[in-house]
């Protein structure tokens, strides 16, 4: 898990059911209550856990499980929000590069101010010097 986010959960905000668990086990899984599920009210989000033979160690690793699958949610939205603050900078009025070809020639990039002279290698796909540029100016 990132030590960026932290997932803490509210215990209102959370069902615990606890019931019998189903597979090999015999008298001990017919008869304890040892599987967990855990149900998390705000996002719907619906865990569980048979794997061990203790009510407490399937609660531990439900509530790990929990908290995973939280932690992806919040990473999702953080992601998403990041992509959308980037799309929202593209548009019509943020222009990388000006070419001026008439009545004299010059190349400015916006990002880095720089003007360029030499048009004819620029438009010939020798962008390298405008590159280095953008490069060293974001640094």
């Amino acid at each position: 898990l990132d030590d960026d986010i932290d997932i803490e959960i509210d215990e209102k905000d959370v069902r615990y059911d606890y019931y019998r668990a189903s597979g090999a086990g015999g008298q001990h899984v017919n008869k304890t209550e040892s599987a967990v599920r855990i149900t998390h009210f705000p996002t719907g989000i619906v865990v569980q856990c048979q794997n061990d033979r203790s009510q407490h160690k399937n609660k531990a690793s439900a509530l790990k499980m929990l908290k995973s699958k939280l932690y992806e949610l919040e990473l999702e939205k953080q992601q998403s929000s990041t992509k959308n603050e980037e799309k929202s900078e593209i548009g019509w009025g943020h222009q990388i590069r000006s070419y001026v070809l008439a009545p004299y020639q010059q190349v400015k990039d916006a990002r880095s101010n720089i003007a360029y002279s030499n048009v004819e290698a620029i438009l010939d796909g020798d962008i390298d010097a405008i590159l280095e540029g953008v490069l060293i100016a974001k640094a």
